[in-house]
């Protein structure tokens, strides 16, 4: 092969890689509409005062039940066959995980960002179709809690995304329950819902955050679903660093379906 050819080859690559990650980035953008659209009627349905549900449970089985269908949302969608394409990551901040602990490529993991912030915009807009009902509960949209503040929020987010991130990547690193890590999200919603709604409303997700918050014009402490999330990110990562969780084995940026990527784009 000549100089000059080579030089051709190498820039080709980049760009047929572009173009296989556009299909990777589509399902990122349509799973996290679908988890804003579905994950927020839920939260509108069983929260709001005149939802179908709001008036039916106390605060504490409301939460709980809310945090497990919203991970069960997560699973479901981690599963599919959107999940299958991408992994399912439908949340910036586990993108950011992939790129710490996987050494995912930072402009593939800036477009699964782009994708998951645009999908959760494009999923927030059906819910105002829920109208009165939707409006009562802000779309669904995350606000510290009165008392907390944003410092108290930002500290919960901390804390339960750290904690989303640890498990997360014990369930991708260990082989003997790698293929169960979707049932993970169904029973950490609900007991995070349950305990730390109340001081920040759970979000673990800057994505979920931003779609309500701009069909809603709610903006209210917004920066603390961005620098919670994140902060959380990097500790649950760094946290997976110690002895003994240094050595489990992520073989994927994937949530699910391990087998190998055929654009070889996420190993």
């Amino acid at each position: 092969m000549t100089a000059s050819k080579a030089v051709r080859t190498e820039r080709a690559a980049p760009s047929k890689q572009a173009q296989k990650a556009w299909r990777l980035w589509l399902s990122e953008f349509a799973g996290t509409g679908i988890l804003v659209a579905v994950g927020l009627s839920i939260v509108i349905a069983i929260n709001s005062p005149s939802g179908p549900l709001g008036g039916d449970l106390g605060q504490g089985p409301r939460l709980a039940v809310t945090g497990f269908l919203f991970g069960t949302t997560g699973a479901l969608i981690a599963v599919s066959p959107l999940g299958k394409v991408s992994g399912a990551h439908i949340n910036p901040a586990v993108t950011v995980v992939f790129v710490l602990r996987r050494g995912m490529k930072p402009w593939l993991a800036g477009g699964y960002i782009a994708a998951q912030l645009a999908g959760a915009v494009a999923g927030a807009a059906p819910l105002l179709a829920w109208g009165r009902t939707g409006e009562q509960v802000h779309l669904g949209a995350t606000l510290p809690g009165r008392g907390y503040g944003a410092t108290g929020a930002l500290v919960g987010e901390v804390a339960t995304t750290a904690t989303l991130v640890v498990l997360l990547l014990v369930f991708v690193g260990t082989e003997r329950l790698r293929s169960y890590t979707p049932l993970l999200f169904p029973f950490l919603y609900c007991l995070m819902v349950w305990l730390e709604a109340p001081v920040s409303g759970t979000s673990t997700n800057p994505a979920r955050s931003l779609g309500p918050a701009v069909v809603a014009s709610v903006w209210q402490s917004w920066w603390v679903y961005w620098a919670g999330p994140l902060l959380g990110a990097f500790l649950g990562v760094g946290i997976t660093l110690l002895h003994p969780l240094r050595e489990l084995e992520i073989v994927s940026s994937k949530v699910y379906h391990f087998e190998q990527d055929r654009h070889g784009l996420l190993h």
